[in-house]
């Protein structure tokens, strides 16, 4: 169904630039051989599956006739009629022309920039699967041409008998002619099921692609947690008592929240039981999804990783995907909050936690293309316990952005927290407490310092379930808290300014009586501005409780 990685040879004489041109190569996720003779490297060439060769201009002498007949010569083949030839020449434009003169398809001036030769490479082998696509339409439009031509010569045939044989039934020449038609229909058939599914292929690689662009990867976290944190991007430290620019404005908004939190709990005994107490019962959930093609019933992979452990990818940057092999499965990482409520073990959190892939566009654009998502697994997070908790969905509401897990608490007891499910607890104007894990493990890396982020993460290989449980054994899992006021009640949404972001899904909306009345299930763009909640009564159907008034 997908292609593997392409396969690039490389022919240098210099060892130390041999093994960076290798190397550069293998980053981009392509094959490579490498020889530091002519003789070695041209018969690697020849051998089928050779997309490009990567060719020294001075092995084969860029101003000799027989550089032109050594490019000649790797093209003679059949089997490498569409490889594609790159030289590396002198940094001067006289020699990089000498080279196309001598038929290369591009020239490239020592010493090389690693990213412009990969972009390089990348032209070249789209200009090959191009030539290559354009080879495999005419070879099945040959073979249907063929097939219709034997369906004619055996109609022709079927007639002559039959002017011989006047006494042939008539139906036997009729099934004659379903024969061609059916060898014409067989024909057209063959050609759009190959153009469908390589076009259905593209567009999985694609969607893929932009799947795993929105969500961190391993060097993106550590990014992210060190802007929240407010420390500098680079490896050197910063002066001490000179805050940055980046950390001055999210160290004003924690000291601003830390000191409305205080005069909440300086408000009533409520708002400090609430933050002592009621954050042990918020959860931090994380929902992994994969991918099953309708059909076959297989797993969607990748195709293999490279050194750095990421995915490989093609030359349009999308990563290389296939039905069959080892290779990881291709997965969605998901995050949100979910609080005990009702029974022991169950959490309520939003659909859109527990089915991610429910009212979201790109992944329902996979189901589109013949792929059904499917939960891989749900663990769930407690602060103050360094377990990993297994969960599942409990049940979906249909109504509201709603739904219940139940999780498997082994020996763990945690308070389901108070709910006020009467329509009158939400109040305009009034104060309320926001409890959730907003932008999710970024978050939590960002609380720790840099030495103990960069430890986890380099143990865990960049594995989000590891670094998840290394956190938990640390007791670095817990919830942002934030405060703010109500601005609006609608007959289905609270509208409130309490600060919260991608991740705070799921999480608890407090009155100044500490009771649960919403659940955060919307948020405009930014940390910040006028959020939603789903009020609670909307849960009371699934946790088996009549409707408040």
């Amino acid at each position: 169904m997908i292609d593997g990685r392409e396969r690039i040879v490389v022919v240098e004489d210099n060892a130390q630039s041999r093994d960076l041109l290798r190397a550069a190569l293998e980053n981009g996720g392509y094959q490579v051989a490498a020889f530091g003779a002519a003789q070695q490297g041209l018969e690697a060439a020849r051998q089928p599956g050779t997309d490009l060769i990567l060719l020294d201009a001075g092995v084969v002498g860029v101003t000799s006739t027989a550089a032109r007949q050594t490019i000649a010569a790797i093209r003679g083949s059949a089997l490498t009629e569409n490889l594609r030839v790159i030289l590396l020449t002198g940094a001067s434009a006289d020699e990089r022309a000498a080279g196309l003169d001598l038929g290369a398809d591009d020239a490239v001036s020592r010493p090389c920039d690693s990213v412009e030769l990969l972009a390089r490479v990348r032209a070249q082998l789209r200009v090959r699967r191009t030539a290559q696509t354009l080879q495999e339409k005419m070879r099945i439009a040959e073979e249907g041409q063929q097939i219709a031509h034997t369906a004619f010569d055996a109609l022709a045939v079927t007639e002559k008998m039959a002017t011989n044989a006047v006494s042939l039934d008539r139906r036997l020449k009729m099934g004659f002619a379903g024969v061609l038609t059916i060898a014409a229909v067989m024909a057209a058939t063959y050609f759009l099921f190959f153009h469908s599914a390589k076009k259905d292929l593209q567009r999985t690689q694609a969607t893929v692609a932009r799947l795993e662009h929105g969500f961190l990867s391993q060097q993106d976290l550590m990014a992210e947690a060190r802007r929240l944190r407010g420390a500098p991007l680079s490896g050197v430290s910063a002066q001490p008592g000179a805050p940055s620019a980046a950390g001055g404005a999210l160290q004003e908004q924690l000291a601003d929240t830390n000191a409305r939190l205080k005069r909440i709990e300086e408000q009533t005994d409520a708002a400090q039981k609430l933050i002592r107490d009621d954050v042990e019962s918020v959860c931090l959930l994380h929902v992994s999804v994969a991918f099953r093609n309708k059909d076959t019933g297989q797993r969607l992979r990748y195709a293999g990783l490279n050194q750095q452990g990421q995915p490989l990818q093609d030359s349009d940057g999308n990563p290389v995907l296939t039905l069959e092999g080892n290779g990881p499965e291709v997965k969605v990482d998901v995050f949100g909050t979910g609080f005990q409520a009702g029974d022991a073990g169950r959490v309520v959190t939003n659909r859109h936690v527990a089915q991610p892939w429910w009212d979201n566009d790109e992944l329902s654009e996979l189901t589109n293309q013949g792929f059904t998502p499917e939960i891989s697994s749900i663990h769930a997070y407690f602060p103050g316990d360094p377990r990993t908790f297994d969960a599942g969905i409990q049940q979906i509401s249909q109504d509201a952005d709603l739904a219940t897990m139940k999780i498997e608490m082994m020996d763990l007891r945690r308070p389901p927290l108070a709910i006020d499910a009467a329509k009158s607890a939400a109040v305009t104007g009034e104060p309320i407490v926001l409890m959730g894990y907003a932008t999710g493990l970024a978050a939590i890396l960002a609380r720790t310092d840099e030495a103990t982020a960069q430890s986890i993460m380099s143990r865990s290989g960049g594995d989000v379930s590891q670094v998840l449980d290394d956190l938990a054994r640390r007791n670095l899992i817990h919830p942002l808290i934030t405060q703010g006021h109500i601005g609006d009640v609608l007959p289905d949404k609270i509208v409130f300014d309490a600060q919260t972001t991608s991740g705070g899904s799921g999480g608890p909306l407090f009155n100044k009586d500490g009771k649960v009345i919403g659940v955060t299930f919307a948020i405009l763009k930014g940390f910040g501005g006028s959020n939603f909640g789903i009020p609670i009564r909307f849960s009371q159907p699934l946790l088996g409780a009549p409707l408040g008034h």
